[in-house]
């Protein structure tokens, strides 16, 4: 029983309008989902991803009235975004200054191409040359971005933990993640897991950085982090693994859109174990996904109560 990979990494916003214009007309992601936190209904819940929302490319997004993100260790750091080629990453070096974000110059770590950069309330970003690897993206033909560089999904994700002794045995012994390698940023020690078969859509990179604080949770951090299980056996599987362990865990979640299962690694990073399927279409055309706000069924009685609370991101508020 293995993990496929990145499902989706779910960060925090103060600004949604303008979280909103930077990941679709900058990013030139397709908002996929326009709907609401179903444990607090007062904030939108927005993916961003491909065409479809194929799982493995949604960044998604909690619309919180928080102050920006105390930055530290027992947290998800950055999270990377996968290209293909050396050329798309100077389109998107260009971009990103034309856009006015600052970046960082091409470098290589981990052995691949990566271009570091920020979003407008500080959410790390990297840019990464997957070579290729990792399930093709469905192309979002109205996006600003060309077809050959858009986006193609998550991975890897970096997660900063003050030693490895009590993280690691949950991702080997628990989630049967294998450890790779390592590489050094600084005078810290980058040590990579791998998913499955690995490959940049699978791999966790877990930062060694004892000399930091613990971090808070604000605008431009990390919620938690999803990995891909293909189907509902599996993710059956998975709770009675996590029980079977005496892991504390949410129990199994339907989210209408994927079956969700929680829980936290012993420093209090908050991971979660979702499906594939159904999908994002499963109450949407796919040709219209993310044009209006869409509840799942329990929520659907207190639409008009809902979305009157919403703040209207490009004119469309139900």
């Amino acid at each position: 029983m293995n993990l496929l990979g990145i499902h989706h990494v779910t960060a925090v916003t103060a600004n949604v309008r303008e979280n909103f214009r930077f990941y679709t007309q900058v990013m030139g992601m397709r908002l996929v989902k326009r709907s609401v936190n179903q444990d607090d209904v007062s904030a939108y819940h927005l993916f961003y991803a491909d065409a479809v929302g194929s799982p493995g490319t949604d960044l998604t997004f909690f619309d919180w009235a928080m102050p920006r993100e105390k930055r530290g260790t027992n947290s998800i750091a950055r999270t990377c975004l996968r290209v293909q080629g050396r050329a798309a990453l100077d389109f998107w070096a260009q971009r990103l200054a034309s856009q006015g974000v600052e970046g960082s110059e091409v470098i290589e770590r981990d052995g691949r191409l990566t271009l570091d950069f920020e979003d407008p309330e500080g959410q790390r970003l990297s840019l990464i040359d997957d070579g290729g690897a990792g399930d093709a993206p469905k192309i979002w033909e109205r996006s600003p971005v060309p077809a050959e560089f858009q986006v193609r999904g998550l991975g890897p994700i970096v997660l900063s933990v003050p030693d490895l002794r009590r993280t690691e045995p949950v991702l080997t012994r628990v989630l049967n993640m294998n450890r790779a390698r390592e590489y050094h940023t600084g005078e810290n020690t980058v040590h990579v897991f791998e998913m499955g078969a690995g490959g940049p859509h699978a791999e966790l990179h877990l930062a060694v950085e004892p000399e930091l604080p613990r971090a808070q949770l604000g605008a431009g951090g990390v919620h938690h982090l999803a990995l891909r299980t293909p189907n509902d056996d599996e993710y059956h599987a998975w709770f009675e693994r996590l029980s079977s362990l005496g892991i504390p865990s949410s129990g199994e979640i339907d989210r209408h859109y994927f079956r969700s299962l929680y829980f936290r690694e012993p420093t209090g990073i908050l991971f979660e174990i979702a499906t594939d399927g159904p999908g994002f279409a499963v109450d949407e055309d796919a040709a219209t996904l993310g044009e209006r706000v869409v509840l799942p069924p329990f929520l659907e009685a207190r639409r008009a109560q809902i979305v009157t609370n919403l703040e209207p991101l490009d004119g469309v508020r139900a």
